[in-house]
């Protein structure tokens, strides 16, 4: 078989056994996304402490 028969031959299997939810639920498990998060987090966190994170993600969930 070749690489392409044997995924679709998978998700098959995978669409028979656990329905279509579960094929995407279970395929999702193997997703590790991109990137490096603690060498990036300083680009998007800045100088923030937890505190003030803390206190912004607070706010954010009071309404206006």
């Amino acid at each position: 078989m070749t690489p392409n028969q044997i995924r679709q031959a998978g998700m098959q299997a995978l669409a028979k056994t656990l329905g279509p939810v579960g094929m995407v639920r279970f395929i999702q498990q193997f997703d590790t996304g991109k990137g490096d998060y603690t060498r990036e987090r300083g680009q998007w966190l800045g100088d923030l402490t937890i505190e003030q994170i803390v206190k912004e993600a607070g706010e954010a969930g009071r309404p206006t």
